[in-house]
């Protein structure tokens, strides 16, 4: 079962621009509040933080389920957060979200679970019915060859563990072809083994790829191991954006500190 020939490494530049991101909810709770942020093609930015911290805030303001108060988000140019209805979906189509769990469709093969990630180039009756877009199969293998796991394209979804599972997920959003990846957790719900395996495909997607990763992690050594640059987020606020070498412990642990002591 021949795969797809690998993708072309993608144009270099900043692909995420967030300026001034600010998110205050109607109870009057400010959730971020001026956060600055670029990430270029190639880069893997790892964003920590306790929970509260504004992490899940931020990567829902970026991908559009949040519409913040303030400020700006650009990918490919367009400020999302301006945009809304058919022209946010259009929009939105250079970024792609991986969460904690991978929520594959279990009783459909793992080649038809990456299809499903093309489907927003191909709105159309067929599609809404449940077919696959017959021209994205061939690069559907190729991506699921890239992730590792060619072998298991015709096996149902619901028999993979749980590594498995988070790698096609992985693989469904490369099929988006986008330029900017954004993992939310994407190893909380993983034994170190495949949390490790995990973070190995997200640092290759960006080196060799060109991909701009974005992570948010709670494991701060997977972090430190994986990362170009660490963000850290503490009430809503920019504690540092620095070189992953660069980050001290003590910076680290800042983050966690209980917000009463």
């Amino acid at each position: 079962m021949p795969g797809a020939a690998r993708p072309a490494v993608r144009a270099s530049g900043v692909k995420l621009a967030v300026r001034d991101l600010t998110m205050c909810y109607e109870n009057g709770h400010t959730a971020l509040s001026n956060l600055n942020l670029s990430v270029s093609a190639g880069e893997m930015v790892v964003v920590l933080g306790s929970n509260g911290s504004g992490k899940s805030t931020f990567m829902k303001c970026v991908v559009g389920l949040n519409r913040p108060t303030g400020g700006s988000v650009k990918v490919a140019g367009r400020d999302l957060a301006a945009l809304s209805g058919e022209a946010l979906r259009r929009a939105r189509l250079p970024l792609a979200l991986i969460s904690q769990h991978a929520n594959l469709v279990k009783r459909r093969s793992v080649l038809a679970n990456v299809c499903c990630g093309a489907l927003g180039r191909h709105r159309t009756l067929a599609t809404a019915l449940g077919r696959l877009p017959r021209k994205e199969i061939e690069p559907a293998l190729g991506y699921l060859d890239e992730v590792g796991l060619l072998h298991l394209a015709r096996q149902r979804a619901g028999t993979l563990s749980g590594g498995q599972a988070q790698r096609v997920a992985v693989a469904r959003a490369l099929a988006q072809r986008p330029d900017v990846l954004l993992a939310d957790e994407p190893v909380a719900s993983l034994d170190p083994e495949a949390a490790d395996e995990v973070m190995r495909l997200l640092r290759r997607l960006a080196t060799e790829d060109g991909l701009a990763v974005v992570c948010v992690l709670h494991q701060p050594e997977l972090a430190a191991r994986y990362a170009d640059r660490l963000v850290g987020l503490r009430s809503g606020l920019l504690e540092f954006d620095q070189p992953a070498s660069e980050v001290s412990s003590q910076q680290i642990a800042s983050l966690y500190i209980a917000e009463a002591s």
